[in-house]
């Protein structure tokens, strides 16, 4: 499918292994739960972040959990480099922030800082009405908090969207820390690669929740309820994704990554939705691909071999280098978990699309 070649041309612009170690991080954090919060420090610090990294991880957290959840995971953390110190790790410790220096009012620079993030100098409603939390926000959470130099304000969104996905009840700050997660360099892509470790890691309701938030923020809606109705698939487990804009498809179909490609599994997983009529074109996989049918009714056809017919439960085994195409029967959608093997070994090769005569004649 057209994500394993869309990841395997352009690695950079997914989230590295340190990076995905602070989502679980910031998401058990502000969940407070310690027990998951442990091990997910752990990884974090095997995955090369230093400890004043985590440190000021926590403190981050706490403008948008609060101080109770900050203070319990930054205990958690003191236990966990302490045990890997008597375990002989000596994790490194890493440059601490430097001294703020005033060189002008503090609201200001605040305010400064904040238009850096956000592109905007809009003051929101609530600030409005409660002038003193515009005041707190300017001085403290962006003269203060945002401009400590212990982590880059990439690093600061990916902890916030995390810690706001997984509180719930945020959509609305989601959706804004979203959209200053790309005006600060964050990718669509590695916004999505946060929504999936949230989904695999953390939770599939947080995940799902937030999926939907990035999608109202990607297709530039703000109805989530309608975006909602739009996104879920006739098969109600996964989300239905994003529309795929190239041409490997006849018809329109729709793709949710669940499982990005990476160097551990050299597997990935998503799932894919075809409206009636919409296949893809030919192609082969020199990894080899599993495909999972998961609601609705496909076809599937081979070089050589009679177009098969798809139903719900259906499993479809493809053989590294078999040119083979699959999509959605005339009069119903369809939608297929699709697993890429061996993912290590090269991209997707596309082919020429599969004419209405090939497409029309299932045994």
């Amino acid at each position: 499918m057209e994500f394993n070649a869309q990841l395997n041309a352009n690695k950079s612009d997914t989230l590295d292994k340190r990076q995905k170690s602070i989502i679980p991080i910031a998401a058990f954090a502000a969940k407070g739960d310690l027990t998951e919060l442990k091990q997910a420090l752990n990884d974090g610090l095997d995955a090369g972040l230093s400890i004043n990294e985590t440190k000021e991880l926590l403190v981050h957290l706490y403008a948008y959990a609060g101080f109770p959840r900050s203070l319990n995971a930054i205990s958690t953390l003191e236990a966990v480099v302490l045990e890997r110190r008597q375990k002989g790790i000596n994790d490194v410790h890493g440059k601490e922030s430097s001294k703020i220096i005033e060189t002008k009012n503090k609201f200001n620079r605040g305010k400064e800082v904040q238009t850096k993030l956000t592109g905007s100098t809009t003051t929101g409603a609530p600030q409005k009405f409660v002038p003193i939390i515009d005041v707190f926000l300017k001085e403290h959470l962006f003269a203060d908090i945002f401009s400590r130099d212990a982590l880059d304000w990439k690093t600061r969104e990916i902890v916030t969207i995390s810690v706001l996905a997984t509180l719930g009840g945020t959509e609305n700050q989601l959706r804004s820390h979203f959209n200053v997660g790309l005006n600060t360099g964050l990718t669509e892509q590695q916004l999505k690669n946060i929504v999936s470790v949230i989904q695999t890691k953390v939770g599939e309701k947080e995940g799902r929740k937030a999926d939907i938030v990035l999608q109202s923020v990607l297709n530039k809606t703000t109805n989530i309820s309608s975006s909602e109705s739009n996104y879920i698939s006739t098969n109600t487990v996964f989300p239905k994704g994003t529309k795929i804009s190239n041409n490997n498809f006849t018809g329109t179909a729709w793709l949710h990554m669940l499982v990005p490609g990476d160097s551990t599994f050299n597997t990935s997983i998503g799932n894919v939705t075809f409206e009636p009529g919409a296949r893809t074109k030919w192609h082969y996989h020199p990894g080899g691909q599993l495909l999972l049918i998961t609601s609705g009714k496909g076809r599937y056809g081979e070089k050589g071999k009679a177009v098969r017919e798809l139903n719900k439960g259906d499993v479809i085994k493809c053989d590294p280098n078999i040119v083979h195409w699959h999509g959605a029967a005339p009069d119903s959608e369809m939608s297929h978990l699709a697993i890429g093997t061996n993912t290590d070994r090269a991209p997707v090769v596309w082919l020429q699309q599969v004419s209405d005569e090939e497409y029309s004649t299932p045994r």
